[in-house]
């Protein structure tokens, strides 16, 4: 994740940035700068204990890319499991954004947003792609079963 040191003081605010990076994968050989990559990072529920989801999206190399100025591309998919017992605090709310990842210097962002399905009883993970302007109709879902009835 490519975040310049000017830019971390607005994301301090936010939602957690991602816990751990699994991995790096090259798609595309660049001879200037950083390779093309594939980025898989696990971010654990904040709220709901047991939960996590991995988040695989493209990051663009090159010299802009090794700079940090570069747009990622709005490729992303996700995955969300219980890792464990899932524990889910008594005011949790219905939807909310739970963690972001840049894609760009400062105005895209991938979101994952939690929402709570309390009829069949699983919690939704969305990932989405935020412009500051327009933002993106690509997303990727994911569902984990509450087990509480």
């Amino acid at each position: 994740m490519r975040v310049p040191w000017f830019a971390a003081a607005l994301l301090c605010s936010g939602p957690a940035l991602a816990q751990t990076r699994i991995d790096s994968i090259n798609t595309n050989f660049r001879w200037l700068g950083p390779d093309d990559k594939i980025i898989v990072e696990r971010y654990d529920d904040p709220r709901v204990g047991g939960v996590s989801c991995y988040l695989s999206r493209a990051e663009t190399g090159g010299i802009k890319g090794g700079l940090g100025f570069a747009e990622d591309p709005s490729r992303f998919s996700i995955a969300c499991r219980a890792v464990a017992t899932v524990t889910m605090p008594p005011s949790l709310p219905k939807t909310e954004i739970i963690a972001f990842s840049q894609a760009s210097l400062f105005f895209k962002t991938f979101q994952i947003h939690r929402s709570l399905d309390p009829e069949k009883h699983v919690l939704v993970y969305t990932v989405v792609s935020t412009k500051l302007i327009n933002g993106s109709p690509f997303n990727s879902i994911s569902v984990v079963p509450t087990d509480v009835r």
